[in-house]
């Protein structure tokens, strides 16, 4: 039957962290105490008011369909949170509610991108972007960035890298796996760049808000002709709740509306009214708090790998991701994160699941854990490489 398989599946590159995953799970079936900071989900609990809200509805049994778009109350909602936190006028038609941010990619995709089309990423990146492209028959094109551009494009490595078969460019930001944020102008710069070139502008903002030391900026900013990715699923602690929003430009709207009612019908009912629960200000205090902790393991786990010897060439200013250079303890950044999970019971995940620029030598430390655990886990990684 494996010559029935769909050709473009062998282009689907694995998650190799899910063989680590796969791994620590059987440790803690054998009662090892296994550290976990290999996956990029927040450990706080969803804030009980989103929790509430969510109950309330499925008590009220009318768990129906909403429209594909969303809730038309959470789609205000959310254009209200731009008018808040961004000061931007983007109209509620554009804003599409969808089964987390890897819905909003998909449909974004699916109407902009055809056979053959090149987007831009960089290397690393977030490796499902780059899949998420090929399931639709394009090609990612990537690009290899260092701590020179902060591990994010630039316009000039846009044009640099623009071909004829080039629709357009993906930016994370904060991103994944190094954590850092694109500056203003350098992003104001390859928004104007792409446009410039007639091509598809897409900005992955999903870890918004957790910034530290500055504010994040947004696409939707400097330009109504782009894609906006973002999610609850991060800063709003929702991840299993599986609710993410687009915004398209206005062109775009009835594709995406057509798009979303064939492949999804709707996002959950009952997670898009917990969602309308996650702007009120009682919710964004609590995730303020819930932030500022988030920086406070940043700074301890950043002085921590410094320490022991790990080179982190920029330090992160967002998210919750570590991307060190572990080059002075080995040349296999894979086999070095099993062999620790092995002997110590630490996860983590290596470069090889971010791209290959120089992959081998680097390992993101995921920071979703407590002070306490991440203390315990530094002392276990002193142990090891001590040993080695």
């Amino acid at each position: 039957m494996s010559d029935r398989l769909a050709k473009r599946t062998e282009r689907i590159s694995p998650f190799y962290v899910m063989e680590l995953l796969r791994r620590a799970k059987q440790l803690e079936t054998d009662d090892r105490d296994v550290i976990h900071m290999e996956i990029g989900e927040p450990d706080f609990p969803t804030p009980q008011l989103i929790i509430d809200a969510g109950i309330e509805h499925i008590q009220t049994g009318n768990v129906k369909y909403t429209a594909a778009a969303g809730l038309p109350e959470l789609r205000e909602k959310i254009a209200g949170f731009y008018r808040q936190r961004y000061g931007i006028a983007v109209s509620a038609e554009r804003i599409f509610v969808t089964p987390g941010a890897s819905g909003a990619f998909l449909l974004a995709l699916g109407i902009s991108v055809n056979p053959g089309e090149q987007l831009l990423l960089t290397d690393p990146c977030y490796p499902c972007n780059s899949n998420f492209i090929r399931l639709f028959d394009g090609e990612a094109g990537l690009i290899p960035v260092d701590a020179a551009t902060g591990y994010q494009l630039t316009a000039e490595l846009i044009k640099q890298h623009w071909t004829p078969a080039t629709k357009g460019a993906v930016i994370a930001s904060p991103s994944n796996p190094a954590g850092t944020l694109i500056d203003r102008e350098v992003l104001k710069q390859t928004i104007a760049a792409v446009n410039a070139l007639d091509g598809c502008f897409y900005s992955d903002e999903i870890y918004h808000g957790l910034v530290y030391g500055g504010n994040a900026c947004s696409a939707i900013e400097f330009s109504d002709n782009v894609f906006v990715i973002n999610s609850f699923s991060k800063y709003f602690g929702m991840t299993g709740w599986r609710i993410g929003w687009l915004i398209v430009p206005d062109k775009f709207v009835e594709a995406a509306e057509k798009l979303a009612q064939n492949i999804f019908i709707a996002t959950s009912t009952h997670s898009q009214y917990a969602a309308l629960a996650a702007f009120d200000q009682r919710t964004l205090a609590e995730l303020e708090l819930r932030r500022a902790e988030f920086e406070a393991r940043r700074n301890f786990l950043y002085e921590n790998l410094l320490r022991l010897g790990f080179d982190i060439p920029v330090k992160p200013d967002g998210a919750f991701y570590m991307y060190a250079n572990c080059s002075g303890f080995t040349d296999d950044s894979y086999q070095f994160a099993m062999d620790f999970l092995e002997t110590e019971a630490v996860a983590i995940t290596p470069g090889k699941d971010f791209g290959v620029n120089d992959a081998s030598h680097y390992i993101r430390f995921a920071y979703t854990t407590s002070i306490d655990r991440i203390a315990l886990a530094m002392q276990r990684l002193e142990r090891f490489i001590n040993k080695g």
